[in-house]
């Protein structure tokens, strides 16, 4: 998870060209977003974060109500949260070194064939629901079953057993094309649409058990991002460095290249799925934090932009994701149930 935020590339230091590695030439270490492309790609960027979030909150009511356990969202204790920083932190800092010893081309290449075969689930995942809508009812819908078994007889073993219908099949080819897409181009559109799939399924999927184990596991984020991102130089290296659809980006040159600009605004999945796993409450609660994020990702870009410098999102989103609810529930006499 890179929660990271990148600010405008006002004096070349955080430009980056259309595949992600540092700009070097003169031409773009001048470069100077507009008013109107840095507000484009701002606002861009947090209208993104909000759809998965939204999105992802009501399929995983839906996800939760489902007799089928295999629906059932997986949930974090308070255990994996206190955890998840460490995990987190490991991860990250051996993602630098091998960036710091291997080729960056190669790792991005096992990288890149890794996150298209997620992505491709991810997208058929995502979009499912929406061609159950769509899909003609004059089509025969035809039931297919992919299984792999070990063994014969009385021991014989599923390794894997999907179930999938016609609708599936066509999710499937068409996550392909963007997969190939993404592959081939690695274009910004391509990397969204993967980058949206990842972030809804992951606040759909993902289920905490309580508030407090939402809390613990934003501290700890709270922490990690922030020694990350200001302690050191590891967050922001990786972040240019990782050729993957784990950010969400937006090109700050838009209206003047088209689709074809290479001056990206970017936005680490983790500020999306984190704080919006805290989201998944009753209405009112519901409402205040979504205020909350959205206020969060409102300051973090106005200190990016002010100060001209990355910016740790959750630095700002954890106060304001836990502090608005807090308010909220002190005013109505509800803290106790709240957390519980």
């Amino acid at each position: 998870v890179i929660p990271e935020t990148s600010p405008p590339a006002l004096d070349g230091l955080n430009a980056t060209d259309s595949n992600g590695t540092d700009a070097v030439n003169a031409t773009v270490a001048k470069f100077v977003a507009t008013p109107e492309g840095t507000a484009l790609a701002y606002g861009s960027l947090v209208f993104m974060a909000l759809l998965p979030i939204f999105f992802g909150a009501l399929r995983s009511v839906s996800c939760g109500k489902s007799k089928n356990s295999s629906d059932m969202p997986e949930t974090i204790t308070g255990r994996d949260a206190a955890r998840f920083p460490i995990i987190a932190s490991c991860t990250l800092f051996g993602l630098y070194l091998f960036f710091k010893i291997f080729s960056q081309e190669y790792i991005n290449l096992l990288l890149s064939m890794y996150f298209f075969v997620l992505g491709i689930l991810a997208l058929s995942h995502t979009m499912s629901p929406f061609m159950n809508r769509i899909f003609p009812a004059n089509i025969p819908i035809k039931q297919y079953q992919l299984l792999f078994t070990q063994g014969s007889g009385e021991t014989k073993e599923e390794i894997v057993n999907y179930e999938f219908d016609t609708k599936d099949m066509i999710c499937l080819v068409i996550s392909t094309v963007v997969g190939v897409w993404y592959i081939l181009k690695k274009h910004w559109i391509a990397n969204n649409l993967f980058g949206l799939a990842f972030a809804l399924n992951g606040v759909e999927l993902l289920h905490l058990n309580n508030i407090s184990t939402g809390c613990i596991l934003l501290g700890g984020l709270f922490v990690y991002d922030v020694f990350w991102v200001f302690g050191t130089n590891v967050m922001v290296t990786v972040a240019k460095s990782f050729e993957a659809p784990i950010k969400l980006v937006f090109p700050q040159d838009l209206l003047e290249k088209g689709l074809g600009a290479s001056q990206f605004a970017m936005l680490g999945l983790g500020d999306i799925v984190i704080p919006g796993n805290l989201k998944k409450n009753t209405r009112t609660y519901f409402h205040t934090s979504f205020l909350a994020y959205i206020f969060g990702l409102g300051l973090t870009i106005w200190v990016m932009h002010t100060f001209k410098h990355a910016q740790p999102a959750l630095l700002y989103l954890v106060p304001s994701c836990i502090g608005f609810p807090v308010v909220v529930a002190l005013l109505k006499g509800e803290l106790t149930e709240m957390f519980r």
